[in-house]
């Protein structure tokens, strides 16, 4: 088998979870900055960020975001994902401003969901908006990573391709578990639905699981032709008790792999099949 998997790590996430729950989870931009530096130390070709704030509130700040990039880029040429999703602390209009951080990559949310059981606030992307920000994408060289939370986004993801607004090959990443109203458990057979309704031509995907799932559907994953998401954004602990640092999620991840006979994307592998040009 000569695929290469790509591995991408979700150092943070959006604030929901701190050092309280973790004391592993990187706050401060050095944190994040080391965190990354980790990661790719142990074979990670991507990583996600949020970054937060000097009250550790998460920010959209693009201010924010370039110096945790230029840090990351004196120590390593891990690819620089910027998450537009960011979090419920983050005003809707606000989010975008992201994009202009200078990321080679972005997340790309598809459709509303409504955080259930938190504060039932709407978790609002509406197509108009998703218009806007794949336009300030396309615009500016930024790769767009399309989070699909269910079937019904991927109406949204044909009519971006129907209408030009994505380059090719298309990067899709199959969210799963989520405790959202709108989101799918994070099951082998809602993964191989969604996997049916992927575009049939130059398409890349990835999987991200929510907790103890995340190991068994990123491994699923692999097997059916994907790529891989892990870390603390998504999943606190290593196994039941033990709680994770986001190198040991990306080490697992990447031994795995190996074990079931892949190679592993070095970051300028992962930029040629994503077809993102290798920095100079």
């Amino acid at each position: 088998m000569e695929r290469k998997i790509i591995i991408t790590v979700a150092l943070s996430g959006g604030g929901r979870a701190d050092k309280t729950n973790n004391p592993h989870i990187p706050e401060t931009p050095e944190e994040i900055v080391d965190s990354a530096y980790k990661c790719w130390q142990a074979g990670a070709a991507i990583v996600h960020i949020h970054a937060r704030d000097d009250k550790n509130k998460v920010t959209s700040d693009p201010e924010v975001y370039k110096r945790i990039h230029s840090m990351i880029r004196e120590r390593c040429d891990i690819i620089l994902q910027d998450s537009t999703g960011l979090g419920p602390d983050v005003k809707m209009e606000e989010r975008i401003n992201v994009i202009d951080a200078g990321a080679e990559m972005a997340s790309l949310n598809m459709g509303t969901l409504v955080r259930s059981g938190i504060d039932d606030s709407l978790f609002l992307n509406t197509p108009s908006q998703i218009e806007t920000y794949v336009k300030r994408m396309l615009e500016i060289g930024v790769k767009p990573e399309l989070e699909v939370y269910n079937h019904s986004m991927f109406r949204d993801v044909e009519t971006l391709i129907a209408k030009n607004l994505l380059t090719k090959p298309y990067l899709i990443n199959l969210v799963l578990g989520m405790s959202y109203q709108g989101g799918l458990a994070a099951t082998p057979k809602n993964l191989l639905s969604l996997v049916e309704y992927l575009p049939k031509e130059d398409c890349v995907f990835n999987v991200s699981a929510v907790g103890k799932a995340q190991l068994h559907l990123t491994t699923l994953s692999m097997l059916i032709g994907g790529n891989v998401r892990v870390g603390l954004e998504d999943n606190l602990y290593y196994q039941k008790g033990q709680v994770a640092t986001n190198e040991m999620l990306a080490e697992r991840a990447v031994r795995l792999a190996r074990e079931l006979q892949f190679e592993v994307a070095t970051p300028d592998e992962a930029r040629d099949i994503l077809a993102i040009p290798r920095l100079s």
